[in-house]
């Protein structure tokens, strides 16, 4: 076991995968000497770049996409690294049109082994937060990642890599170099699709995944010093969603939030919301909750970023409201 931050789980479970098939590399912007933008590609230009299988490109996110789904189709296992995840409108139409609706269109003759990987998230960094997934959920085909620990984010890369369809891999900043994790040296894959309860209770549900995970555990433990035991539901894939997992913490607890950092209005708080509602309505007890950021573009100071952002303090009122009805 190595204790590692999510920056470096997720670089190593890149390299062990190279290592392991020679069909995988990696092709993105700045990701050779540089190492990537906050090291995210640390460490493989020294051990792949000899071998040709660290690719540093030119600034074209289409054109890096559209190559990653040629070299998929071709048989390679492609990881490509976009940088951040605001650049995402700039291949909607390779993930899309291409990568998510060639197996489809082949009548299932065609795969597409694609990795794309983007960061995102409010936190340390300036600019470059949005969070987008909404637009990847109406993109057939496409499975959208979005881990929350470094644990996580080690088994669902390596799970990502090896999936046979293209994937989306979201990773937070402000999760990027803080927690460490033990991560195993052996193998480790967590099935893409399975959610987790990073924390059991039974007076209500949080549903959330990435940096609101942290923030939900943080308000649950605020509350629990009230008596009131929150129970917290990390998706980890949005795309596919683990409905089981969410519908079976709703029945036990009868009350639920989800939480995201993306704009409230549509992705996955719209439809985690809407599941709960069509399939746990008789378990009940109060009306469903969503917190999400603001619809406004994203604030430069800190103090209107933390208005426009659901925080610990936000989620801990509307739990305690919840818990009350």
């Amino acid at each position: 076991m190595k204790r590692m931050t999510m920056q470096e789980a997720i670089v190593a479970a890149i390299a062990a995968e190279m290592r392991r098939d020679p069909d995988v590399f990696i092709m993105g912007l700045d990701i050779g000497r540089f190492g990537g933008p906050l090291n995210s590609c640390k460490g493989l230009w020294e051990e792949f770049g000899a071998s040709g299988r660290v690719i540093d490109t030119p600034i074209s996110e289409g054109a890096i996409v559209g190559a990653g789904v040629g070299a998929a189709l071709a048989g390679k296992r492609p990881i490509v690294d976009i940088m951040f995840c605001e650049y995402l409108p700039l291949v909607i139409q390779q993930l899309g049109c291409d990568a998510g609706a060639m197996h489809y269109y082949s009548g299932g003759a065609a795969r597409v082994p694609l990795v794309v990987r983007g960061k995102y998230g409010v936190g340390p960094y300036h600019g470059h937060a949005y969070d987008h997934h909404a637009w990847l959920m109406h993109t057939p085909g496409v499975k959208v990642v979005v881990p929350s620990t470094a644990l996580d984010a080690r088994g669902l890369m390596t799970a990502a890599i090896r999936d046979d369809n293209p994937v989306f891999f979201m990773e937070h900043m402000a999760l990027y170099h803080g927690q460490r994790d033990a991560i195993p040296d052996e193998d480790f894959v967590i099935p893409l699709g399975r959610a987790e309860v990073k924390r059991p209770g039974r007076d209500v549900t949080v549903v959330a995944s990435g940096a609101m995970v942290r923030k939900a555990l943080a308000a649950a433990r605020v509350l629990a010093g009230d008596g009131i035991e929150v129970e917290i539901v990390d998706l980890r894939s949005i795309v596919p969603l683990d409905e089981a997992t969410i519908l079976e913490s709703v029945h036990r607890t009868g009350r639920a939030l989800v939480v995201q950092e993306t704009i409230r209005g549509g992705g996955s708080t719209a439809e985690v919301a809407a599941l709960i509602g069509a399939r746990a309505w008789r378990e009940l007890k109060a009306p469903v909750e969503r917190l999400g950021a603001e619809a406004v573009p994203m604030p430069f100071a800190r103090s209107l970023e933390r208005a426009a952002v659901p925080d610990e303090t936000a989620i801990t009122r509307v739990l305690r409201h919840l818990a009350a009805q």
